[in-house]
């Protein structure tokens, strides 16, 4: 075992380990990204043949990664991308960074985790370091991932070296790049452990070490679930402060004055992206394995999601007082991704609303200059006659490149649930903070 360790460890000091990276996607680009800039020789495995095409030609993926660093990463041949997974017998360190989204009951769906596992157990080979970096519930690198990969009759903590470390990826936050944030980590042993760490010291700031893999993957769901109860809080006061005539927004910045024992933390439309509106179910989908609940988990997570009903109702009301209905009515949702200045849809709010609101009659288009297409929706250009045709715009996402003056000035009457109209001076239109 320690010759296994020594050569592997020697291999990622002097930066001549094979990195693979299983999944190329919002988490896996930036992380490979980040090993081939400090020398690395990276490849992506991804099962979409069109995303290796364009990573190989060095084709700017995503919007908030830069076309310039995405042809850094292809050239000189330090990263490239395949969906040939027989060539992850070659690399000395697997990266596992593919989705967890819930089923269609909300319980976890491990399916991404377990076919790349199984991909991996194909073609492991003794003195490899595979890690997990998908945010899950803690048990799953020891009871899904361990198992699978043992099937290839290697045994993990001797043969090959096994660890999870979360995904801290947060797109867009050009303050709290990968390099920037540290990792937390945990090892099936001390040798795995150990590994993992001089690997990742290679690019971040700080590694962070743990007692075991279930701790670091209760780690990465306490921070998030910490995140999506304070936003139900918030979401859930704005409710209550916007009947009484109280505007929220102007609440939370004099309370963030006080300089200890307050955070602040924003309401919108409802909560998208991979984790924050999906791990307080993982949670509580495991406590009941352990004949327990975490009811205050669960009820965070309702809250947050009932928030783009409660949208759809504002702007119904809003329309309503224009005596208009909503069915028939021309409804512009500007900001289609689930966060500001980014194209990242997933469990984005404003597809639910735009869902609602379709449902109900209303003829639907979005404006958002990160997203190209939403179903059969092409992205409508903001001009003077388009803003003026609409019954209603509707602020989902506050994307830094939209010019909201002009929003202000052509609209006859916005639903602004980001905030963001209150940096317009006087606007023409009648605006409503939902």
């Amino acid at each position: 075992m320690s010759s296994l360790t020594d050569k592997l460890e020697k291999k990622i000091k002097d930066k001549k380990s094979k990195i693979g990276i299983m999944g190329m996607g919002y988490v896996g680009i930036p992380i490979g990204l980040e090993f081939a800039g400090t020398g690395f020789s990276v490849t992506g495995f991804d099962k979409d043949s069109n995303r290796v095409k364009e990573i190989n030609s060095g084709k700017q993926v995503m919007k908030h990664i830069p076309a310039k660093s995405m042809k850094e990463f292809v050239k000189k041949n330090k990263g490239s991308a395949t969906n040939k997974f027989s060539e992850i017998r070659d690399m000395d360190c697997l990266i596992i960074c593919v989705p967890t989204p819930l089923d269609e009951h909300e319980q976890p769906d491990m399916s991404y985790i377990e076919s790349a596992s199984k991909e991996i157990g194909k073609n492991l080979r003794k003195g490899q370091l595979i890690v997990l970096e998908s945010t899950t519930y803690p048990g799953t690198t020891r009871e899904i991932v361990k198992p699978i990969l043992e099937k290839s009759k290697l045994k993990a903590g001797e043969d090959f070296f096994l660890a999870y470390s979360p995904e801290r990826e947060d797109p867009g936050n050009k303050e709290f790049s990968v390099s920037a944030i540290p990792k937390v980590m945990g090892g099936l042993t001390d040798n795995c452990l150990r590994l993992t760490s001089n690997l990742y010291k290679n690019i971040v700031s700080e590694t962070v070490g743990v007692s075991s893999l279930e701790t670091a993957e209760a780690t990465k769901l306490m921070e998030n679930i910490f995140r999506a109860v304070n936003i139900a809080m918030v979401n859930e006061l704005k409710l209550v402060l916007s009947r009484m005539g109280v505007n929220i927004w102007e609440v939370i910045d004099a309370a963030k004055t006080k300089p200890f024992g307050f955070m602040p933390f924003y309401p919108g439309p409802g909560m998208g992206g991979h984790c924050i509106p999906i791990d307080p179910f993982y949670l509580s989908w495991k406590a009941k394995e352990y004949n327990t609940e975490a009811k205050f988990i669960e009820l965070a997570g309702e809250i947050n999601r009932k928030m783009t009903e409660h949208i759809a109702h504002r702007i119904g009301r809003a329309l309503n007082d224009d005596k208009k209905s909503v069915r028939g009515s021309k409804i512009l949702i500007v900001g289609v991704a689930y966060k500001k200045d980014i194209d990242d849809m997933r469990e984005s709010p404003a597809l639910r609303i735009m869902n609602l609101l379709e449902y109900k009659g209303a003829k639907i288009n979005y404006h958002d200059p990160y997203v190209e297409r939403v179903g059969s929706l092409k992205n409508l250009n903001l001009t003077k006659n388009t803003i003026e045709e609409q019954d209603v715009i509707v602020i989902t996402t506050d994307h830094t490149s939209i010019d909201y003056p002009s929003l202000g000035k052509h609209a006859k009457l916005i639903v602004d649930t980001r905030n963001i109209m209150a940096t317009v001076k006087n606007p023409k239109a009648r605006v409503i903070r939902a």
